[in-house]
Order: C-alpha cells, then structure tokens, then sequence
C-alpha cells in the first residue's frame, strides 16, 4: 500500500511579466512512497525540487500526470482535486515544514505553533506545543513573545516545531535543517525518525549529506525529470 504516488508528472511556468514566456520544468516526474518511507530528492540548485514539493501540496498545479495522495482508503488526485477538497486533504494528510517562517504579529510562538493542532482543545494542544518548543531547544521565557523579533534561528526553529507537531500520513519537508547547528539538526533526525517509525511516508529536501543518510530510505535525482528548455 502507498501514500503517495506521483506519475507521468509535467510542469511548465508562464512568466507573464517577460511576455508570456514558458519555462517548461519537469516532465515524466515518477516516483512512489510507502507508510514509514523517506524519499530524499537530490539535485542541484533550480532543478525543481521546492516545485515537486509544492506540486503535492497543491500550491502548483501540474500540466500533465497525477499526484495520489492516500486519505483514508482512497487515494486523492491532487492534481485534479477542486480547491476545497486540497483543503481539506491538509487538513487531514499533508504535512508540510519548511524552514522559513511567517510571523503573525501580535501572536505569541506557543500559539503559532499550537495552531498546527487547532482541531483539539486548546488546553492540550498549547501542552503539546509546549513540549516540542521545549524539544527544540526554544526558551520558556520565548513562549509568551511574538516570534517577529526573534533570531533567524529561533524563528527556524519555531517554523519546524509546529510542522512536526501534526501527525500527518504524508510529510513533506523544505530543507528543515539548514542553518541550525548540530545539536538541532539531531532533533530534526530524531522527530524525523519518529514519524517514520508511526507511519509517515516523507518526502524531503535536505542537502546536508549526513542528514540524509541518516533519514533517507531512498534517493531521487530530480535532475532525470528536468524538462529541456
């Protein structure tokens, strides 16, 4: 059984501001992911890996294929899915960390973060939020602050802690470890991990090479699907 399939997969951008000019991408994108699976996408910088992350996710839509994401015992093309439904699907299945964070005013980091778990009751998801800013090595006298002011780190990490803190059957995850230092890039190992180990079927962008052995079950290189210009 799989989470996630992708095929016959091709993209092509429309840069409407240098007259309508097309930049074709990728084209015949294939690959597949089982439960308790991480697929590690290698390739160099501008062969369109942050573009197949955000295909699944549905931000891009693709020109040619399906993406099959598995809710449940059906399996979603996210390729086809009307707005509401790709919603939805997040809601309920897609995870997706990055490592770049996008600071609400005025809203401490302890709710950013217990947000990701706005379906439970608030009591428990602001412990659960607690424990993984904990986790990450955030400081308690930081919960209460809005994170806009914070280091770029802090904020990093603050991004990744309310990415993980969901459990979702398909993560897809943007360079979560890039420019943290060791000890947190061996929590990100450790979380990653954990995930796997209850199911997860994870797709990741991750350049640091001992991250990638350490998380990654598989390689692709996305540079096989670059589409000729």
């Amino acid at each position: 059984m799989l989470s996630l399939e992708v095929a016959g997969v091709a993209k092509t951008f429309t840069m409407h501001l240098q007259g309508g000019l097309r930049l074709p991408v990728l084209q015949n994108l294939e690959f597949a992911v089982a439960p308790g699976q991480c697929v590690a996408l290698s390739g160099p910088s501008g062969v369109g890996k942050s573009s197949v992350l955000k295909l699944i996710f549905g931000n891009y839509r693709c020109d040619e294929g399906t993406i099959l994401v598995r809710d449940g015992d059906t399996m979603v093309d996210v390729a086809r899915a009307a707005p509401r439904q790709i919603l939805s699907l997040r809601r309920r299945c897609l995870g997706y960390v990055t490592q770049f964070l996008r600071a609400v005013p005025r809203v401490s980091a302890l709710d950013i973060v217990a947000d990701a778990l706005s379906d439970l009751p608030r009591e428990t998801s602001r412990a659960r939020a607690a424990a993984m800013l904990s986790r990450f090595n955030i400081p308690e006298r930081l919960w209460n602050l809005p994170p806009a002011t914070f280091s770029g780190g802090e904020q990093q990490r603050i991004n990744i802690a309310r990415g993980f803190l969901p459990e979702k059957p398909v993560l897809l995850l943007d360079e979560p470890t890039a420019s943290l230092d060791a000890k947190n890039r061996e929590v990100v190992i450790e979380v990653v991990r954990e995930h796997k180990r209850r199911g997860a079927a994870i797709v990741a962008i991750v350049h640091d090479d001992l991250v990638r052995e350490a998380i990654a079950d598989a390689s692709l290189d996305i540079t096989r699907f670059a589409a000729a210009a």
